[in-house]
């Protein structure tokens, strides 16, 4: 049985950090994309950021130069360093994997989301 354990939510001052963590644990052969999704009250669930097994990386506007993805593809963890933190990155975090293979199945995973608070 596949789980995504995510971590290191909470709340900031604006202009600081966080550090997200997300695991992803079961018998896992291989996981084609890790990312970060993202959802304020009232609004839609939102891409932040993705990494491939290759490190290929995609960031939202909103959030380049400031976070910064990464995986330990042995551990099967990936990472959101949010730095410079502003109110409007207030939400919910989502944890994704997609094309995660197992020995039954290729399927697609979402974490139990963590809230990150940033106040003005």
């Amino acid at each position: 049985q596949v789980q995504l354990v995510e971590s290191g939510g909470g709340l900031v001052q604006a202009g600081g950090s966080l550090r997200l963590g997300c695991a992803v644990s079961g018998t896992i052969f291989n996981i084609d994309a890790l990312g970060w999704y993202r959802q304020a009250p009232g609004k839609q669930r939102e891409l932040v950021a993705t990494i491939t097994s290759g490190s290929i990386t995609r960031y939202a506007d909103s959030v380049k130069g400031r976070f910064t993805i990464s995986r330990d593809n042995a551990e099967n963890t990936v990472y959101l360093q949010m730095n410079s933190l502003k109110p409007e990155d207030t939400a919910v975090y989502y944890c994704n994997a997609v094309g995660v293979i197992t020995a039954f199945a290729r399927s697609n995973y979402w974490g139990q989301g963590t809230q990150v608070t940033v106040s003005s």
